[in-house]
């Protein structure tokens, strides 16, 4: 599953209620405390007569006694929000069951039984977005990760692994497409103008990835030969208008089906593969066996109203939800503290296919700098956890950065330290030997060990200390010999004060600083808590390259020169190594400048070495515009606070926008020179024109803070020109943030060309809420009156208030404006939808890394959100563990 990023109370029904009060100390649940379910379901068969404010579902459960579990003669039925209408063991109604906590309850006496449940929901009410819910019209699923038991009564874990058939039945007026996993093996025509069809999935799965959808909708329809022969149709089904949006989710899934057979030795397994777009959704998209449901934002995409960006999230994520078909699906967890097991490792996979797909560094650096803005400072707060978590009290709270993205750096890791070849022996060992089973991280670090032939015992340490190591460097010469220097600090994290060692695989070089070469790269692995490694041959002290390709998730700390990080910047041929000296020399600068320790002449100094650097980017015409224009991105307020024991906001903002207007003023004329030669070649789907695109905003982006007048008149004749959305979107954003007459007008011009598409709107909202204007908080309070906004649309929330929530500069402003309006949303959402609500706790959960004035208006709110009645289970424990 991909993370994606109301105020009436809905309706109640009796039998599916939103927002039910919850106890104010939800159950821990502790991964220490695991036991297999002792009672296993091999089938279940489920019958849906369907409508969208009454679907009636009745269940038929083959269970069978588990003997690899301790015994016990209660079965106990996960349920949420249900009342069984009929219960049946073994064709017999019976009335000697009970409710636990939502829960259904049976005593069952013999080994095996057939047990039956019918139930009664109403998509409709379900505003939370989880089971069976409506949507435009439509009904889908989401049931990862708790979601099926809000369907019907069921051990909704992922270890109860059951092969499925469904049978559904409808007004073919409102539903005439019907699907849900696997292959159709039957349909018919009903009395009464209805149909009906019927699914079965041959494939064992867990409760997690069952799917259903009806609808009136139409396909874009393919197919696929596998390297063995087999023909798979596929088909992207979206609502009619829609269809010709679709090509690129097509081409993205056909070649994430060859990538993963070429590159993993993975072939799909069914006959079908249906990709469903809703525009209701929580999350990015669901993997759901042979039927992934998506949010229209990764599926629907033309040059006219998606950006280059967008083009290659749609690829990224149509290719992560594919790949899990084998690691996630038919490998997948024993426990939710295993989430890891198939998303780091399915996250690492989709950035090796996109890094094939595209460019191999660009996208290095777009995944460290996620990484480096979500989760270090999760790493480094009050919900730092492991990538493998102890304890949780609600799950959905752990589809994070850190189980996601740092897991899928730690997986990097091993590969590294294995190299590709050994890697995947060691994955084709892990598929051989849990085909078909719910694994472990364990089980999966075991199959690299084997396959790869690696000792990984202490490695193991990863996957159970939260938190982002530190890493200093040093190095010294002396004759011809270069001693590298290295020490390691794991910091301490919540309920972990401790750390031991891990082992942190660094790839480096060491350039000759007068030839600009080096002898080669090295892989050091620093498995202490410090250490030394001797290098000979250098008759001058040479320049470290270390970390090269973000080997490893690591803060680095060292003293290095201004004049070495821009030899680096200039010459280091490792492309990420090349960004991150020109990041370390602006970091270093700017932390200076915040603390007040520069005085005029160091600043001029350090100003003027970036200068330096910057303009030997602009002018290197070995380089191609796509590295070019990420080499000239700023460090981003969030990264810089991360540098720092406490953050002023405010500082930060001021020093970071005066480097940029500094470098805007001083290098307009090359600046002005890139923007208009990467205007002649911005108009194709090659890399060269995505590369101009890309530089061409980012020239926009410095000469708007350096030369605003000239710039929003650039800006306002890209946008005229604009054949595309990527360059529509870049001015329009440099516009929102300027106080130019034009800005009313493109806003206006840019709504009323685009009001008919949702996905469009969103960027409209989004585009002001970020904005660096300085009535941006105004703005948005404005926006959440507009007749467009809605709390019941997810994607809508998201591009409103979370894009605000990551604007420093208007979300910490000094009243605490921002900070109340965030609490407020959260409470007005929790009860709507408390997923998508208690995502927004994590920007007000930083208050202890935050100057003391702020940190209090902050807290404050936290504890305005803690004392609130009724809060659901998720937003109550980011809240209670960001205040604890």
């Amino acid at each position: 599953m991909d993370i994606a990023r109301t105020p009436a109370t809905p309706d109640g029904n009796p039998e599916m209620a939103d927002a039910a009060p919850q106890p104010k100390e939800p159950p821990l649940i502790r991964r220490e405390d695991y036991a297999p379910f002792p009672w296993l379901v091999p089938e279940i068969a489920l019958d849906f007569d369907l409508g969208l404010a009454k679907t009636r579902v009745h269940s038929r459960l083959t269970v069978q006694r588990n003997a690899a579990a301790t015994p016990s003669d209660t079965l106990r039925l996960n349920g949420d929000g249900l009342a069984p209408l009929e219960v049946k063991v073994d064709g017999e109604a019976v009335n000697s069951w009970s409710l636990d906590e939502g829960d259904l309850m049976l005593t069952l006496q013999g080994d095996s039984h057939l047990v039956e449940v019918t139930t009664e929901i109403d998509p409709s009410a379900n505003s939370q977005l989880m089971g069976l819910y409506a949507s435009n019209g439509m009904l889908c699923t989401q049931c990862e990760a708790e979601g099926f038991r809000r369907i019907t009564f069921f051990p909704d874990r992922p270890d109860v692994l059951s092969t499925y058939r469904v049978r559904m039945e409808g007004p073919k007026d409102q539903f005439p497409v019907l699907l849900s996993n696997g292959n159709c093996v039957a349909e018919g025509e009903g009395a009464d103008g209805r149909h009906w069809a019927e699914w079965h999935d041959p494939w064992r799965k867990p409760s997690y990835l069952f799917a259903l959808v009806a609808g009136d909708l139409v396909a874009n329809r393919d197919s696929f030969t596998t390297r063995s022969g087999r023909k798979v149709d596929l088909g992207i089904w979206v609502r009619e208008g829609d269809l010709e949006r679709t090509g690129h989710a097509m081409e993205s899934l056909k070649n994430s089906m060859k990538w993963d057979e070429e590159t993993f030795g993975r072939e799909y397994d069914l006959d079908l593969f249906n990709i469903v777009a809703v525009s209701d959704f929580n999350m990015g998209a669901m993997e759901n066996k042979g039927l992934n449901i998506f949010n229209t934002k990764y599926v629907l995409a033309d040059t006219e109203t998606a950006t280059d960006g967008d083009y290659d999230a749609i690829e990224g994520v149509i290719g992560h939800e594919y790949f899990h078909n084998w690691s996630g699906n038919r490998v997948t967890c024993r426990d939710w503290f295993q989430l890891s097991l198939k998303e780091g490792f399915t996250v690492l996979r989709d950035q090796l296919f996109s890094a094939d797909m595209g460019s191999e560094a660009v996208k290095r650096i777009e995944d460290v700098r996620v990484l480096r803005s979500v989760q270090f400072p999760e790493d480094s707060g009050p919900l730092a956890h492991p990538i493998r978590p102890d304890s949780y009290r609600e799950i959905s709270n752990f589809y994070t950065a850190t189980v996601y993205n740092k897991g899928a750096e730690v997986i990097r890791m091993m590969r590294t330290m294995a190299g590709p070849e050994r890697f995947r022996k060691g994955t084709d060992l892990y598929f051989e030997r849990h085909d078909g089973e719910a694994a472990t991280c364990e089980d999966f670090v075991c199959a690299i060990e084997d396959g790869a032939g690696l000792d990984l015992a202490q490695f193991r340490l990863w996957y159970s200390q939260a938190g982002t190591p530190r890493l200093s460097v040093r190095l010294e010469h002396d004759g011809e010999t270069a001693v590298l220097h290295l020490a390691q600090e794991v910091p301490a994290t919540p309920g972990q004060d401790e750390k031991k060692p891990m082992p942190i695989p660094l790839r480096i070089a060491l350039f000759d600083p007068e030839t600009g070469r080096h002898d080669g790269e090295k892989l050091v692995v620093l498995d202490q808590s410090q250490a030394s490694f001797s290098f000979d041959g250098f008759a001058r002290k040479p320049v470290l390259s270390i970390n090269r390709g973000y080997s490893a998730p690591v803060s680095i700390e060292r003293k290095i020169d201004a004049a070495e990080l821009v030899f680096l910047a200039a010459h280091d041929d490792d492309p990420f190594a090349r960004y991150e000296a020109m990041q370390d020399l602006v970091v270093g600068h700017l932390c200076e400048a915040i603390s007040g320790s520069l005085d005029e002449a160091a600043t001029a100094t350090g100003r003027e070495a970036i200068r330096q650097a910057f303009a030997a980017i602009l002018a290197d015409e070995a380089l191609d515009d796509l590295m070019r224009g990420e080499l000239m991105v700023l460090p981003s307020q969030s990264y810089l606070a991360e540098q720092m024991l406490l953050a002023d906001p405010e500082a930060i903002h001021r020093e970071r926008e005066g480097l940029k207007a500094w470098l805007g003023a001083k290098l307009e004329s090359e600046l002005v020179a890139m923007h208009g030669r990467a205007g002649g070649i911005s108009g194709g789907a090659d890399a060269a024109a995505r590369g101009a695109r890309k530089v061409r905003t980012q020239a926009l982006i410095y000469l708007a803070a350096g030369a605003p007048e000239s710039a929003a008149e650039m800006a306002a004749a890209q946008y005229d020109a604009a054949a595309n959305m990527t360059e529509r979107q870049g001015a329009l954003m440099v516009l929102a943030g300027l106080e130019t007459p034009a800005r009313g007008k493109y806003l206006l011009d840019f709504y009323d060309r685009y009001r008919g598409n949702p996905l469009v709107i969103d960027k409209w909202f989004a585009i002001q809420a970020q904005s660096l204007h300085p009535d941006a908080l105004q703005h948005v309070k404005a926006l959440a009156e507009h007749p467009d906004f809605t709390l019941r649309n997810p994607n809508r929330v998201r591009s409103l208030y979370m894009a605000f929530a990551v604007n420093p500069h208007a979300f910490h402003a000094a009243s605490g404006e921002g900070y109340r309006m965030i609490a407020d949303l959260i409470l007005a959402l929790d009860p709507i939808n408390p997923q998508t609500a208690a995502r927004f706790v994590p920007p007000l959960g930083r208050w202890r890394r935050i100057e003391p004035g702020r940190a209090a208006l902050m807290r404050a709110e936290l504890e305005r959100i803690a004392a609130a009645p009724n809060l659901s289970r998720d937003t109550y424990e980011q809240v209670s563990r960001s205040l604890g």
